[in-house]
């Protein structure tokens, strides 16, 4: 049975424990969504207020038992900053701290290691322009190479330097999907476009006939419109997916 978790309702600042019901409801949402992976994987998210400071899920929960009292407070290296019945997979953290140091922009990651995920990310072409959802990622996905279980620090800047200084998802080649977001509404929204369009790919290529892609000023200029103005992704969606998660898995604000 899970030990018992202390609530940190009224112990830490009112930006924080919204922070923690925020990605509480993410961790529920891809539970939602069944992009888990046991208890495996991590999202992510920045203490607010803070650099070097964030939140993760307590090695051993499944996705859909996070809540937000759960969740562990740690710092850069994984190293936690408060006490818990529960320890962190520090190892898995070495991709999403390698984000949040290269990239003060973006406050949320996710990683997932679904089976249209890793499909793709095992494709040398990579994400394809099969369909109108998948332009907003039109030559602006990064990608990096397997180096293994990413257990070693070094990883972290050859991680970054991938990624960039503007784009928002990654492939981890033979491994999985990447979103970060400025929020966890932008990370959960990039992430569900990117796990529809790996599907949507996978079953077109599996069809094994000829295919079509849009012309290059098609492909571009529908890029653009997605990423106009470079505004956070997911804002209108993200009060109807606290409503679900509210309605269905009430206790993540726990």
């Amino acid at each position: 049975m899970l030990k018992p978790i202390e609530s940190k309702q009224g112990k830490v600042s009112d930006s924080e424990w919204q922070a923690r019901r925020d990605l509480a409801a993410c961790y529920r949402l891809v539970a939602h969504e069944g992009w888990t992976h046991l208890v495996n994987n991590h999202i992510s998210l920045r203490v607010p207020g803070t650099t070097d400071q964030f939140l993760i899920n307590p090695y051993g929960f499944l996705y859909e038992q996070i809540t937000a009292s759960s969740l562990i407070k740690i710092d850069v290296n994984g190293k936690m900053l408060e006490e818990s019945p529960y320890d962190v997979n520090v190892a898995g953290f070495i991709i999403h701290s390698a984000i949040h140091m290269a990239r003060m922009d973006l406050h949320c990651v996710i990683h997932t290691h679904t089976v249209s995920g890793q499909a793709v990310s095992a494709l040398d072409c990579g994400l394809l322009p099969l369909n109108q959802s998948a332009l907003r990622f039109y030559k602006r996905i990064s990608y990096h190479d397997h180096e293994g279980i990413s257990r070693e620090q070094s990883e972290r800047e050859r991680i970054a330097a991938d990624l960039g200084a503007t784009n928002k998802a990654l492939i981890l080649r033979n491994h999985g999907l990447l979103t970060a977001g400025v929020d966890a509404a932008e990370a959960f929204h990039l992430m569900y476009h990117l796990e529809k369009c790996c599907q949507t790919q996978m079953q077109v290529l599996a069809a094994n006939v000829p295919y079509s892609v849009a012309p290059e000023h098609v492909l571009e200029s529908t890029a653009n419109m997605f990423n106009a103005g470079n505004k956070p992704l997911g804002r209108r969606d993200w009060p109807a997916l606290m409503a679900l998660v509210e309605e269905r898995y009430p206790s993540y604000k726990n």
